[in-house]
């Protein structure tokens, strides 16, 4: 790697010196005003990590129309997302003084992972509906489960957007130390969302295993396999989401390695999300989710069942006044009898 001299100094000011690219791929060190990245980033890791989300990011658009599964376009967004991070990561490897390569590649790294997330919540709200007696687990309908905690994952998505947006390396210390705390905030309310979501899965997955026939085993069954994979993706988010935690606390100056060293990233951000998108992949919801009430009814079906039950609810109200009706005339015919004997004796 080229080493800056003295001369390519641009500008300076109290705390860092801005500095002319250097070398063929416009290399920049991090402790310039003007870089656009904390390291040098690795051009075949890029490459390697790009064919893999590609490959997943396919194998998902397949999976997909094999089961016919609609919603699962948003676990596509979550690979694809990881993809064009990587893809424009190898790009900036070549070119580190394009910020463009440098913001793009790491506001999507921050943020693929949420579409990951809500794709889960979407598939634990169907399985519920179509595993659960009761189509719910305590007080939470399957049908609403999904819908809101992926509004949940939304709010945590703008937040860590707000936050990621802060954090080129070319914006200003008091930028990214705002950046900083807004993601981290982000990153804790997805946390805390996962958990919450986690004791509803556990519920679920304690009550149909109830319902099931004797002598079944927790792993015999399509549904409980989907359910486990659920487990192992929010594991591995859970670990990616400690890391940026622990990163982010730290500082983001050169002095906390985390930032400052691209492996931390690849081990324990970019390879959990590989596992995450292939065990969803391998275990795909599709599997359990079969046939057309595995869907949620649509609103246009839920408009007549509400209607229908209204229906059923006015004439079970109309047979009800009329069995008082019967009941006092019968009263009344029983009354008027007895008044008759009562006059045949006198």
């Amino acid at each position: 790697m080229t080493t800056p001299s003295p001369t390519s100094t641009s500008s300076a000011t109290a705390s860092c010196t801005s500095v002319a690219p250097q070398g063929p791929y416009g290399y920049i060190p991090v402790e310039a005003c003007n870089a656009n990245w904390a390291y040098s980033p690795s051009f075949p890791a890029a490459v390697a990590v790009s064919t893999i989300f590609g490959v997943l990011t396919v194998a998902h658009i397949a999976l997909a129309i094999l089961f016919r599964k609609g919603f699962c376009w948003v676990i596509i967004m979550g690979a694809g997302w990881e993809l064009v991070s990587f893809i424009t990561r190898a790009l900036g490897a070549h070119r580190q003084d394009i910020q463009a390569y440098a913001y793009t590649a790491n506001i999507f790294f921050l943020l693929a992972p949420l579409w990951i997330n809500a794709y889960i919540y979407m598939t634990a709200g169907r399985l519920i509906w179509t595993y659960h007696h009761q189509k719910k687990v305590w007080f939470c309908k399957a049908a609403s489960i999904g819908k809101y905690f992926v509004w949940l994952d939304i709010f945590s998505f703008l937040v860590q957007g707000a936050g990621g947006s802060m954090l080129s390396p070319g914006n200003s210390a008091k930028t990214m130390e705002l950046g900083k705390n807004i993601y981290m905030g982000g990153i804790g309310i997805q946390e805390f969302f996962i958990l919450l979501f986690l004791s509803i899965v556990v519920k679920f997955m304690m009550d149909v295993q109830k319902t099931r026939h004797a002598g079944t085993g927790y792993f015999s069954e399509r549904w409980q396999l989907v359910t486990y994979s659920i487990f192992a993706s929010l594991v591995l988010i859970t670990i990616r989401i400690i890391f940026r935690i622990v990163e982010f606390s730290a500082g983001t100056d050169i002095s906390n390695p985390l930032p400052t060293h691209e492996g931390y990233a690849y081990g324990l951000d970019a390879v959990p999300m590989i596992l995450a998108v292939g065990i969803l992949a391998v275990l795909h919801s599709g599997l359990a989710l079969q046939g057309p009430e595995s869907e949620f009814p649509s609103r246009k079906e839920r408009k007549l069942e509400k209607k229908r039950r209204k229906a059923e609810k006015k004439a079970l109200k109309s047979m009800g006044k009329m069995s008082t009706n019967d009941r006092q005339e019968h009263q009344g015919i029983k009354e008027h009898d007895s008044t008759a004997v009562e006059l045949n004796r006198v």
